[in-house]
């Protein structure tokens, strides 16, 4: 499903893209990377949720499952 979409970049973001471009990129390239980015430190904080709630389980207290 490929949509437009649009926003209303500030001076500020237009640096922003412009600092962190790599050779070849256009801006969309440069927001599809961010976007990844995100999504990347997103499933890192959960993960590291996950893993604060989870660090005083003992598993050598469980029964095999096998």
């Amino acid at each position: 499903m490929a949509t437009t979409i649009t926003f209303r970049s500030t001076v500020d973001d237009f640096r922003i893209i412009d600092n962190v471009r790599r050779d070849g990129e256009n801006t969309s390239d440069v927001i599809r990377r961010a976007l990844r980015a995100l999504d990347r430190e997103q499933w890192l904080q959960e993960f590291r949720a996950d893993a604060a709630r989870l660090a005083d389980e003992d598993l050598s207290c469980e029964p095999d499952a096998w």
